[in-house]
């Protein structure tokens, strides 16, 4: 049991590190959602099912799927792919 809490910890931190330096926005927002879901999994763990449902709700659900939507919705996702496209023309030529 201890080692899959200290997994978890690792996790956590790996991603909440990997979100501060992650480029693209859509990235950021799925180890959002990752991170939420696994400190879902740390209430779990904690014996504490009422925070769990809320994090799960919450954090990976309600949050991601906003984050989503405002992504889509001021359109970074294009600009992002499109800024790729063209730094590897450059980079090709």
């Amino acid at each position: 049991m201890m080692l899959i809490e200290i997994t978890l910890l690792a996790f956590l931190v790996v991603t909440a590190v990997a979100i501060c330096f992650v480029r693209r926005l859509l990235a950021a927002v799925i180890l959002y959602a990752a991170f939420s879901l696994g400190l879902t999994l740390i209430w779990i763990l904690l014996s504490a099912p009422d925070l769990a449902v809320t994090e799960a709700a919450v954090g990976t659900g309600i949050t991601g799927a906003l984050f989503f939507v405002v992504l889509k919705r001021i359109q970074v996702m294009e600009q992002e792919h499109r800024l790729e496209k063209e730094q590897q023309a450059h980079e090709n030529a």
